[in-house]
């Protein structure tokens, strides 16, 4: 196998999935100013990596500056930050925020830090994507990290509910998008071997081995193993969503259904004996818009070009 091709294909395949996730969800314009939250992570590095990759071939003009917030966990190496993006030649902004001691404080020893910390961590960010005049917020969660989302929120908080590729903050002043959202984490863990980013490990809730969140991780990756196509299935699942086939009475008018006489193609068609779909060639494909199969999808010209 010629390595140097593989690690080609995987720069391309990048390159193309989150150019399409871009696309698909118009997560980048013209003259926006993308605020990237870099946490140290093999995620948040990938992220910043292919989006400058992007920025040099995108038919839009964008600018790109990298926040990381230091939360002064202890053993936290700060300068590792500063140093790789000096080199990179990136604009950047670290800031410094004591919220280590408000969740070792507030949290009782042993149980989850992650929800406390997240609350935080999305409240100072908000502030310092105001203070920086961002308009776009970009967030290093990638296709696994919704699926893992989903279930969580099936199994444990009653709702049929991901992570979306695009959304309004919570205080309604932002736009946040997730450029990695049809990404597999396995591409990111090659390419963070590949370009060596100096990862920082999170010592506040990495050795938290019991956390809902591994152990669905856990989950997936089993499945993928044991079912290959499944996670992208599932993945599909989440742009092929048909509400007259839940029971959410918010989303479909089922007080108000009545027979009309007219043949259905969509009806109740649950039970039967239907040949189990291979899976697609391209996973997360956004489908097109009802009442009209035909529709063209979106081309990405960022994403074609060679790397």
């Amino acid at each position: 196998m010629n390595i140097e091709l593989e690690n080609h294909k995987l720069e391309k395949r990048l390159c193309r999935e989150v150019g399409r996730a871009i696309v698909d969800y118009n997560m980048i314009e013209e003259g926006d100013r993308v605020m990237v939250c870099l946490s140290g992570g093999k995620d948040s590095y990938g992220l910043l990596d292919i989006l400058l990759k992007l920025q040099q071939r995108a038919p839009v003009k964008f600018e790109l500056i990298a926040v990381n917030l230091d939360q002064k966990q202890p053993g936290f190496p700060e300068h590792v930050l500063p140093e790789y993006l000096t080199k990179l030649g990136v604009r950047f902004h670290i800031e410094n925020q004591d919220t280590y001691s408000i969740v070792k404080r507030v949290i009782p020893e042993g149980k989850t830090l992650c929800s406390l910390c997240s609350r935080l961590r999305r409240g100072i960010l908000y502030r310092v994507a105001d203070e920086l005049g961002a308009t776009k917020i970009a967030l290093g969660h990638h296709r696994d990290d919704i699926l893992q989302t989903l279930l969580l929120n099936l199994f444990f908080g009653a709702k049929l509910k991901g992570m979306p590729a695009k959304l309004v903050s919570d205080d309604g002043k932002h736009v946040v998008i997730r450029p990695l959202a049809y990404v597999p984490e396995k591409d990111l863990v090659r390419w963070a071997e590949l370009r060596q980013f100096p990862i920082i490990p999170c010592t506040l809730c990495g050795s938290q081995e019991n956390l809902q969140r591994k152990q669905v991780g856990n989950l997936l990756r089993e499945w993928e193993k044991k079912y290959p196509g499944r996670v992208e299935n599932m993945a599909s699942a989440l742009q092929n969503v048909v509400p007259s086939h839940l029971m959410d009475r918010a989303l479909f008018p089922f007080e108000t259904l009545r027979a009309t006489g007219v043949p259905d193609d969509s009806g109740d068609k649950a039970f039967d004996d239907e040949p189990v779909a291979a899976p697609a060639a391209q996973p997360c494909a956004a489908p097109a818009p009802q009442g009209n199969p035909a529709a063209p999808r979106a081309v990405i010209p960022i994403a074609t070009e060679a790397s």
